[in-house]
């Protein structure tokens, strides 16, 4: 039996209300921010793309509403915009029940056809007019109290915000599972009181690491430096971790800012003993590549146990290595 919906009563269901009183509150603007940590990037449709139904699907739609073109969201529309389950933004193909409840296509091959609100079916019909709402929105990005001025299309939203340059960073100590994010006069400041790192100026540095046990990988993210020259700071990382079954001793250089400034400068790490020397040049990472990712890439110097041993000297039972460098800015 095909499914017949009158064209005003049942355009939104029991949100169609709210829809009513957009033009009274366009002077108080609500911004919208979706509140998802990692959001799926959605390229901006075409609205007539958007807006297509396959052959099994029912649409919910009406021409009896004009929407006004590039409207800022306001807090009724927020409301009709979040799925009732995962509490996210909802996306086209939004779905719906026949009492007009609507429902994000993420969350629908988990309730079992069932509305999770009403507890009726929810069969395959699609709430085409609110796709159109959303596509006539204009967002504030969500890192706007970070400096992001930017005022994007509602399907280009997300799109803009896994790239935006003011997303803040997460915290660089790799000792901890640490969830503090910021910008980077924040997490510097952070790392220095709450991580109580070694805090240094200028580009070049020497350092000294010891352990007793070198068979152990155990604890053996050892040091995190912070060294600030040329207006940046850039995080030194020395620590061990298991290579098949053997310790590996890595160091390695990470720029605090995006990869695109990363790549203005270059460092140089050096370790060696008993006459001999080893060497490494490169580019430091990023800080929105992980610690973990940097690592397991193997972009640093990579000294194995038992060269380490062998540099340290003595009876090889403990691991006495220098680290010397340099970070220089390229021209």
């Amino acid at each position: 039996m095909a499914l017949v919906f009158d064209p005003v009563s049942s355009i939104l269901g029991f949100h169609y209300s709210k829809l009513k009183t957009m033009s009274a509150m366009s002077t108080v603007i609500s911004y919208f921010d979706d509140g998802r940590d990692n959001p799926e990037v959605i390229d901006p449709p075409q609205i007539e793309d958007a807006m297509d139904v396959t052959e099994h699907e029912h649409v919910h739609d009406t021409s009896q509403i004009a929407l006004k073109p590039n409207v800022l969201a306001t807090s009724s529309v927020r409301d009709l915009l979040e799925c009732p389950v995962c509490l996210n933004a909802m996306y086209p193909p939004i779905h719906q029940c026949s009492n007009g409840h609507t429902l994000c296509s993420g969350c629908k091959p988990h309730v079992h056809n069932r509305c999770p609100t009403c507890r009726h079916e929810l069969g395959n019909i699609r709430c085409l007019a609110l796709e159109k709402v959303a596509a006539s929105l204009e967002l504030p990005c969500k890192y706007q109290s970070y400096g992001c001025v930017g005022i994007y299309p509602y399907y280009s939203k997300l799109k803009h915000e896994s790239q935006c340059v003011f997303r803040p960073y997460n915290c660089p100590y790799a000792g901890s599972e640490c969830t503090v994010i910021g910008d980077i006069p924040h997490l510097v400041n952070h790392l220095k009181d709450g991580h109580k790192v070694d805090m240094h100026n200028g580009s070049t540095f020497n350092h000294r690491y010891v352990k007793s046990n070198p068979h152990e990988v155990e604890n053996a993210t050892w040091m995190l430096t912070v060294f600030s020259c040329f207006g940046q700071y850039f995080c030194l990382h020395f620590e061990a971790f298991q290579l098949g079954m053997a310790p590996v001793y890595i160091a390695f250089l990470r720029f605090m800012g995006d990869d695109d400034e990363a790549k203005n400068y270059s460092y140089s790490l050096e370790v060696g003993g008993n006459g001999r020397k080893m060497t490494w040049q490169g580019v430091p990472r990023s800080i929105r590549d992980s610690h973990r990712k940097v690592r397991d890439s193997f972009d640093g110097l990579i000294i194995q146990r038992n060269m380490g041993l062998f540099f340290s000297g003595g009876d090889r039972k403990e691991l006495k290595l220098r680290v010397t460098g340099r970070i220089w800015k390229e021209q």
